[in-house]
């Protein structure tokens, strides 16, 4: 079973919507391999893929390597993924199975507190993120490579509680759908949406967000 590094913590229509997404993603990922999979969502929010067949390893590599995995062996110095749960004064907590307070030493993402580290960056509750862990547990280097190449970018606007086709939906229904390049996923309910060259990210949020029930977050180059 796999485990996957996003969560789906929405309720109701919104989360069969969300299942239904993510069962096409998988089936994009390891539909044509020799497999059988079953797709359930755990106590905490974390999706499990059951995987079984011929190709399961091959299968359990590539849903690794798109989503990231959970797991409940860590070792010291090795790199796991995370999602955003909490931030005080002390830094950041990610929910990897378990707790991992990340200190606001060991961001690693400039001057500031963590919430204002959090807000410049853009960084919803439960996007997946990567770190290090250890003692005390880092953010990983390609995580703040990641984060510096958004705030040297055109803009984003970051956006959770949606899938990436609301989001999408959603910009076409504001009437910017010709102001942004795309609509990334960072998550399976957590989605960056790329500006395009001269679009003001705050001006995009201010207008997408009466028809978005989500938090929104503006990174401005």
């Amino acid at each position: 079973m796999v485990v996957l590094a996003t969560k789906c913590y929405v309720e109701g229509d919104a989360r069969e919507r969300a299942l239904d997404g993510l069962r096409s993603l998988v089936d994009n990922a390891i539909g044509d391999l020799a497999v059988e999979y079953d797709i359930g969502i755990r106590h905490d929010d974390f999706p499990s893929v059951t995987v079984e067949g011929e190709d399961s390893v091959i299968a359990r590599n590539v849903l690794d390597e798109q989503w990231g995995t959970i797991t409940s062996d860590f070792e010291a110095g090795e790199t796991y993924t995370g999602t955003l749960e909490s931030w005080d004064a002390s830094g950041f907590v990610l929910d990897a199975g378990e707790d991992i307070h990340v200190p606001s030493a060991e961001l690693g993402l400039g001057p500031g507190t963590p919430e204002q580290v959090r807000t410049r960056f853009g960084l919803v509750q439960h996007v997946p993120m990567t770190f290090v862990y250890g003692e005390p547990h880092r953010l990983a280097d390609a995580e703040r490579d990641r984060l510096y190449e958004w705030s040297r970018g055109t803009g984003r606007v970051n956006a959770n509680s949606a899938t990436r086709g609301e989001v999408r939906a959603t910009v076409n229904r504001a009437g910017h759908a010709n102001d942004i390049v795309t609509v990334e996923r960072l998550g399976l309910l957590e989605q960056s949406i790329v500006c395009g060259e001269g679009t003001d990210p705050p001006g995009l949020l201010s207008a997408i967000g009466g028809y978005l029930p989500a938090e929104l977050l503006c990174v401005v180059p």
